[in-house]
This record gives C-alpha cells, sequence and structure tokens, in this order.
C-alpha cells in the first residue's frame, strides 16, 4: 500500500471510532430527554393536582410518560441500528445488552411513575 492509501485508511478508521462515541452520546441525549419528560409528568401531576376532576391532569401527565416510553424506544431501536452498521478499530462500543437494558430500565421507570401518579 501506498502512504496516501494507509493515511486514508487510518482517517477512515479514526472517523468510525468518532462515530461509535457519538452514537453512545446521542443514545445518553435521548435518555436524558425521556427523562425530562418523566419529570415534567411529575411536574404537571404536581401542579394541576387541585383541579378537579383529577382525571384531567393525570392524563395529561400520562401523556409525558407515554412520550418517555417512546422516546425510550427509539433511542434504543437507532442506537442498535447504528451499532450494527459500524466496525470501531480502537474505540469499542457498548455491547448490544447494555443499551436493552438501560432502555428496559428507562421504561419500566416511566410505567411505574405512570401508575403511581394514578394510584396517588
Amino acid at each position: 500500500m501506498t502512504d496516501k492509501t494507509e493515511l486514508a485508511e487510518e482517517r477512515t478508521e479514526w472517523a468510525e471510532d468518532r462515530t461509535v462515541l457519538a452514537n453512545e452520546r446521542t443514545f445518553a441525549a435521548w435518555l436524558h430527554t425521556s427523562m425530562a419528560a418523566i419529570a415534567l409528568a411529575v411536574g404537571l401531576k404536581a401542579v394541576f393536582a387541585p383541579t378537579e376532576p383529577t382525571w384531567i391532569a393525570k392524563s395529561v401527565a400520562s401523556v409525558f410518560i407515554a412520550v418517555s416510553i417512546i422516546l425510550s424506544t427509539a433511542a434504543l431501536r437507532q442506537a442498535i441500528r447504528t451499532n450494527r452498521r459500524l466496525h470501531s478499530f480502537a474505540a469499542k462500543p457498548q455491547p448490544l445488552v447494555v443499551f436493552r437494558v438501560i432502555t428496559a430500565v428507562m421504561m419500566a421507570g416511566a410505567l411505574l411513575v405512570g401508575w403511581l401518579l394514578w394510584a396517588l
């Protein structure tokens, strides 16, 4: 191989490693947004708790719980799709099970918060 070819391949490897890391940062950003939706649901329920009938505040809060679950699911799907397309060299991507476990915990937490909003 020529020096130019080797340099080009090295730059490509670095670019793919950066993409692996960017994929993980993007997944984290989606989950942050998901957590913000849960916080918004709790806040709405707290602010509008005195509202009668109570199901109105609970329903609006539940919309944001659903948004949180949708965001978590979308984050997982996109992270897995991107992870499968990449070939890392120096940066090792998180195993797919890590993405799945984190998403499952987030979704379980969102469902638990939703249940608590309706139970209280």
